[in-house]
């Protein structure tokens, strides 16, 4: 590789100018400085290259050299990257505060994978084996409860001349390929990948299978598939981070990705603190073992946001290429617009509405696109996914900004977050009528054939709450009790599907995940509770006499039960109190 070092002219914030630079390409990694910041070409001009650092440039002046890499920003891929911190670049956290201290200093060039640590390399193909991209040659036990599979590069294919089983560092040879075009090419046990390429795939195919994540207002109102996109807009204070932690902490997915992109440091902190903590309630294991979190906090350079959601994106491809399921969670998307919106400031753009950039809606979509659930490239076939949720942090709770509304051209779930629900206790303040998910046509049949009449009690408990929304109004004109016993019934079958079903603690430790089958046997109660209450109102039973029942606060704590018996006890009590009521006054339910 021909290096190509040229000048800095220009330094304005985290975009500097350099000249000389003629031969670059964009998208080039460039070292920056005498001390080597790490940089990217976004624009040529002549010789003349800018450049978008991903370090601050405080203390950088004209003259000082800038260094070609003669390549693109790239991630490593490998075992490691499990049970692990990086920042915004890819670089490991704690191997940075143990070289250089808990405070971080410029120019620090430490690989995303442990050079030193060995892995044992277990092969599953032979000599003489013809080998195509993607094709698996062996496997690294990464974590106890992910196996890393080894694969071909994408851009490879051969015949195995050499195959080795053992234990190997990362940039260890475990096999040589014998390849048309390349000759003989040593395999490794880690690969490199340019962020901004998404990598390739067999065939895509419809996402038919939720993402459980244990939150009821999400599970059976407004679910996610598998390999889809969805946003959680919000106001400052409306739970976005809290909600994304119970997302990372409890869905199905096999690999979770939590990108922290230009959120507040506490915040992040908060989830660096929590999450080692945290055991996987399928495995029993730390959470950590199937987790990466990208610890990208505002207090660092605008341009690395932009780097960091990459990087995330690039991981969470690479675990789905080995036939894993995988949730990527980025916090928030808004911080990365404002990042885009900050460099297009500096390169004098011509910027669209509210100063963002023509190209915002290109880079959205580039990043939720890249979510899908799919035929992998290789042998043998496998199918994974990535579903990616993105936080959005709209200023003033403002959905019409131009962020929430491209994201929305691109997701198939919106999860809107309602600033009167959260300054109310309402978690999570997702609004019901304000939200939407489209997935749940492909995803009917899933949920229909394990619970045959999910769809119904779905249906009835959405429209009696649309109904109580219109109620509402007229009641704070006239007053509640001005209202027939009809329409009072409906008020109160809401504030139970409220109350005993949607809002769910983070922090109790039974009513923080919820299961399916508790989903739906609790949504059933309450709207057979109704339907049945409903019948002695038409019959001119007293509506007060159904809003004292003691069955009342028991079927808003029911979500608190963590068998199936409680809950049948507390429906058996519930049809009983109505029963009673029915009799004395004669009527038949």
């Amino acid at each position: 590789m021909v290096e190509r070092r040229g000048r800095i002219e220009w330094i304005g914030g985290s975009v500097v100018i350099a000249s000389g630079m003629a031969g670059v390409k964009v998208g080039e990694v460039v070292e920056v400085g005498e001390e080597g910041l790490i940089g990217e070409v976004i624009r040529l001009k002549g010789e003349e290259a800018t450049i978008q650092v991903y370090e601050n440039t405080a203390g950088l002046k004209p003259g000082e050299p800038v260094v070609s890499t003669g390549r693109p920003l790239r991630a490593e891929l490998g075992p490691g990257l499990l049970n692990n911190i990086f920042d915004g670049i890819g670089r490991p956290l704690e191997r940075i505060m143990e070289e250089v201290g808990p405070f971080f200093t410029r120019g620090v060039k430490i690989p995303t994978l442990d050079r030193a640590k060995k892995w044992h390399f277990k092969p599953v193909v032979k000599k003489g084996d013809k080998l195509g991209p993607g094709d698996i040659i062996g496997s690294v036990q990464e974590t106890p409860t992910i196996e890393h599979k080894i694969m071909v590069p994408p851009d490879l294919k051969g015949v195995v001349t050499e195959i080795y089983e053992g234990d190997f560092t990362v940039t260890d040879t475990v096999c040589v390929l014998d390849t048309p075009d390349k000759g003989k090419v040593e395999l490794k046990i880690m690969q490199e990948w340019p962020v901004r390429v998404p990598r390739p795939y067999r065939v895509r195919l419809p996402s038919t299978e939720p993402l459980i994540t244990g939150q009821r207002v999400i599970d059976t109102f407004f679910p996610v598939a598998k390999g889809g996109a969805a946003a959680i807009p919000g106001g400052f204070g409306t739970g976005k981070t809290v909600m994304l932690h119970q997302l990372a902490k409890w869905s199905d997915a096999d690999v979770v990705i939590y990108v922290g992109c230009g959120e507040r440091g506490n915040e992040m902190c908060d989830a660096l603190t929590h999450f080692p903590k945290l055991t996987d309630p399928r495995t029993g294991k730390p959470l950590m073992y199937r987790t990466i979190l990208i610890a990208n906090v505002s207090n660092m350079p605008v341009a690395a946001r932009e780097a960091s959601i990459y990087i995330g994106i690039t991981y969470a491809e690479y675990f789905r290429d080995m036939g894993y399921h995988v949730c990527l969670v980025a916090d928030s998307t808004s911080r990365w617009a404002e990042a885009l919106r900050e460099i297009s400031g500096r390169l004098e753009e011509m910027p669209a509405e509210r100063g963002y950039p023509a190209y915002l809606p290109d880079r959205i979509a580039g990043f939720y696109e890249r979510a899908g659930r799919v035929v992998t490239l290789g042998r043998p076939e496998r199918i994974g996914s990535v579903t990616v949720v993105g936080a959005v942090s709209p200023p003033g709770g403002d959905f019409n900004e131009p962020v929430t509304q491209h994201t929305m051209r691109f997701i198939g779930t919106f999860w809107a977050l309602d600033k009167d629900l959260a300054f109310s206790r309402h978690f999570p303040a997702i609004h019901w009528l304000k939200s939407y998910s489209r997935y749940v046509d492909t995803l009917k049949r899933w949920w229909s054939a394990r619970f045959k009449e999910w769809e119904v009690y779905r249906a009835r408990a959405l429209k009696l709450l649309e109904e109580a929304s219109k109620i509402e109004e007229t009641a704070r004109i006239i007053g509640e009790s001005a209202l027939p016993d009809e329409q009072r019934l409906v008020l109160l079958a809401a504030e139970l599907i409220k109350e005993g079903f949607l809002v769910q603690s983070a922090f109790h430790p039974i009513d923080t995940f919820c299961p399916p089958e508790k989903q739906v046997y609790m949504l059933k109660v309450l709207i057979e509770f109704y339907e049945k209450a409903e019948r002695l109102v038409k019959a001119e039973v007293p509506y007060v006499k159904i809003r004292d029942l003691p069955a009342i606060p028991l079927l808003e704590r029911m979500k608190e039960k963590s068998k199936a018996e409680e809950i049948a006890e507390i429906e058996r009590e519930a049809i009983t109190q109505l029963e009673k009521l029915a009799e004395e006054y004669g009527v038949k339910i």
